[in-house]
């Protein structure tokens, strides 16, 4: 099913020319995706996000250039990927409305303020966003979500002998060093002023606080941190002894899991890590690795099939892309030039051509009916004159 751009889009991208025209202030629509837009200045925001990220990681000099350039690449793909699947979720009916409403309330009750416009207040607070703009997020988040589960994940099984025969085959990969398993809250104070530094600090503690009291740490990376990881719940993956910054290390290396630190000064920001797992050193049993063969099963499969649907989602999507842009997910054979409707021009004729279709019109009932040597006789009515 082919979508069309609508109106209010249409109406979006011409009072964005006039403006553009008439002042030095656009916000400059970039794609065209069923109707929604993404925007440069989301793009560039993706970009300062994975920069803080690598920066994070220790990348500096040309290293965190090339790597920046090297990942930004995808910053297209993803977004449109993203608003892809939001679109088919709700194209499909699904409603996530009941699990908004239900994190949300947990929120609330952890966050211990009965009162709605306090509470709102808070997440403004919190988030650096409006509370709608929040519970949006925060829908669109887990309708992406429950559209791979739905079209991909659920035709995908894996059968309890395939588990046991991959741990049998790869016991020595269980052998464990002792490692850890992290995920981060990460808030950047590049640029900031002493006293938004400040600021940023305190909203740093009160999330550490959060995150202490119970509330999801996944959860509240995916919409408080500015890191690229917050797209993976703030997942950081395994390390081992050594591969951490020595501050860090000191701090995570001996804690069980679900510990969380408090704010962690960075020379970029503030740092707040979360222990997922820890393996202890030795061979690990069938038990202990289950749920990780499982994963390494899962995701060959997995993986092809989103792309998959997201290949065919946008080979019947109607989609839009402004020269010098490029998605690294782009259909094959799919056709997304650029149309400016401010570049668009009316058909125009002149008054001669319209006198002479005119013409022709009247000249219709004597042209010869096909097969015989007679005329069509003009309708009752019709004038037959030149």
């Amino acid at each position: 099913m082919h979508f069309r751009l609508t109106a209010l889009c249409a109406l979006v991208v011409c009072c964005s020319a006039l403006i553009a025209a008439e002042s030095n202030v656009v916000e400059e629509i970039v794609v065209k995706v069923n109707g929604d837009i993404i925007t440069r200045s989301e793009l560039d925001r993706d970009r300062k996000a994975l920069e803080a990220e690598l920066k994070q990681r220790g990348a500096a000099g040309v290293e965190l250039i090339k790597q920046v350039d090297e990942r930004s690449k995808d910053i297209l793909r993803e977004r449109i990927d993203g608003m892809l699947l939001v679109q088919k979720g709700k194209e499909m009916g699904i409603s996530v409305d009941n699990d908004v409403s239900k994190q949300v309330a947990e929120m609330q009750v952890q966050a211990k303020i009965s009162d709605p416009e306090k509470f709102q207040a808070f997440v403004r607070e919190q988030t650096g966003m409006s509370f709608e703009d929040y519970k949006a997020e925060m829908k669109n988040y887990l309708l992406r979500q429950r559209v791979l589960r739905e079209l991909v994940g659920r035709d995908i099984t894996i059968p309890r002998a395939d588990i046991q025969k991959y741990y049998d085959e790869h016991k020595a990969e269980f052998v464990r060093k002792e490692e850890i398993f992290l995920r981060e809250i990460f808030l950047s104070t590049d640029g900031k002023s002493p006293a938004e530094v400040a600021v940023i600090e305190k909203r740093a503690k009160d999330l550490a606080a959060r995150a202490k009291k119970g509330e999801r740490f996944g959860e509240l990376a995916r919409v408080n941190s500015e890191s690229a990881t917050k797209e993976q719940m703030g997942e950081l993956g395994a390390f081992k002894k050594g591969e951490l910054d020595p501050q860090i290390e000191a701090l995570v290396w001996t804690q069980e899991r679900g510990f969380v630190t408090d704010p962690i000064k960075r020379p970029n920001g503030y740092l707040i890590l979360r222990v997922d797992e820890r393996h202890k050193e030795g061979q690990a049993g069938l038990e202990e690795v289950e749920n990780e063969i499982t994963e390494r099963l899962y995701m060959p499969k997995f993986q092809p099939g989103v792309r998959k649907l997201l290949t065919g989602l946008r080979t019947d999507a109607f989609l839009e892309i402004k020269p010098g842009y490029e998605d690294t997910g782009a259909a094959p054979g799919k056709k997304t030039e650029w149309t400016d409707p401010a570049q668009l021009k009316p058909e125009t004729v002149t008054k001669e051509e319209v006198a002479g279709r005119v013409r022709r019109r009247r000249l219709f009932w004597a042209v010869p009916v096909p097969g015989t040597s007679t005329t069509a006789k003009p309708k009752a009515g019709t004038s037959t004159s030149k």
